[in-house]
């Protein structure tokens, strides 16, 4: 079953996470019902459990789905993330980033190109992880919702780097 994503201009979106203090088959049960919100939605790779109003530290990325990736990018697979911490990042570079909570826009926005850091998984277990390309700019994306931030909030320019998203009929 898919829950409900939150759109902008809900206040919600703007509220910080809490950590996961709770790894039990209820915490498994919501993941499983994220990923397969994340998996409906046309082109998402990645989602964060306050886009559907779980306000703890929960991210699923997973780019591998992408019919090709851009370069310098390579795929680590499906992650889930958990009370996910960064702990290091080189670059920044810019690039357009669109999100399902804001379903009519995409903007450019300045990320780090590499990332370093750590997260448990759905048993509460600690793993390291190291993202280039545009797997750490998805995975910084799912970081910003945990801290009541939308890309939006990160725009070069309102003014020159928002664009309303082109909208794709599906082929019969």
């Amino acid at each position: 079953m898919s829950l409900d994503i939150l759109k902008y201009p809900d206040e919600r979106l703007k509220q910080a996470s809490q950590p996961v203090v709770r790894f039990d088959n209820a915490l498994r049960a919501f993941v499983d019902e994220l990923e397969e919100t994340m998996r409906a939605g046309s082109g998402g790779v990645g989602i964060a459990a306050p886009q559907v109003g779980r306000f703890e530290r929960i991210v699923i990325v997973d780019i591998s789905a992408m019919r090709k990736l851009p370069a310098g990018s390579s795929s680590s697979g499906r992650m889930l993330l958990i009370n996910l911490e960064i702990t290091g990042w080189e670059g920044m570079v810019m690039g357009r980033e669109g999100c399902m909570s804001v379903p009519d826009y995409t903007g450019n926005v300045i990320r780090a190109e590499r990332i370093h850091f750590t997260a448990c998984d759905e048993f509460g277990q600690s793993h390291e992880y190291a993202c280039e390309g545009f797997e750490a700019r998805a995975v910084q994306h799912e970081v910003d919702h945990l801290d009541g931030l939308l890309f939006l909030d990160r725009l070069v320019s309102r003014r020159t780097d928002l664009f309303r998203r082109k909208v794709y009929r599906k082929k019969d």
